[in-house]
């Protein structure tokens, strides 16, 4: 094990009516929430085996005898505040606990890989690694300095999160990660997804 790395995993426990909810608006809180769960399995299955460390942080109370006790998962809990907020307080935390190199995801993409996430613990060791999503922002941050400035001063949740935070990294080197796209909408799931056969019935 790489004891300089670390893995920050954002979730939320699955509620329903609190997960996916624009999801949820165009199909059901039920439905939405089951995408939700499938989801949480995939970032589990993919992560719970990486050879680093690995923190687990809840929007809410954190959950017990949850999936995430299985495969070395340190639970914590999110700050109050923006998304910016929450993920410069993690990484913080990270730095200030030795780690050298730190990557955070969600716990909400599909179409990510331990392949995807194994070359960013690689990239990250030499700049900073961006996980661009469709949408305009990213799925995923990877550090191996704090950097305050990529937190502040963004409109989380648009399409200009992305390019607001290349530009904070203008003048240093930044490793592009495959753009991937997040599940937000009905309109992001396609026949070949994974949690396909829970909104068929709304396509």
């Amino acid at each position: 094990m790489d004891d300089n790395q670390l893995l920050i995993v954002f979730t939320r426990k699955p509620e329903l009516g609190k997960v996916k909810t624009r999801l949820a608006k165009e199909t059901s809180d039920e439905t939405a929430l089951a995408v939700y769960h499938d989801l949480l399995k995939h970032t589990h299955n993919i992560t719970k085996d990486l050879n680093v460390d690995k923190w687990v942080f809840y929007t809410d109370d954190i959950e017990i005898h949850d999936l995430w006790d299985e495969g070395a998962f340190v639970k914590m809990t999110q700050i109050e505040g923006t998304l910016g907020a929450k993920m410069q307080n993690a990484f913080l935390k990270g730095f200030a606990s030795g780690y050298l190199e730190i990557i955070l995801i969600g716990s909400d993409l599909e179409t990510l890989t331990p392949e995807i996430l194994t070359q960013a613990f690689e990239e990250v060791k030499q700049q900073t690694v961006i996980g661009p999503s469709e949408d305009g922002g990213y799925y995923l941050l990877g550090l191996n300095e704090p950097k305050t400035s990529v937190f502040n001063f963004k409109d989380w949740g648009t399409d200009t999160v992305l390019r607001d935070t290349l530009m904070d990294l203008e003048e240093e080197e930044v490793f592009l990660l495959e753009e991937l796209n997040d599940i937000d909408f009905l309109e992001d799931i396609d026949q070949n997804s994974s949690v396909f056969h829970h909104v068929k019935n709304y396509k």
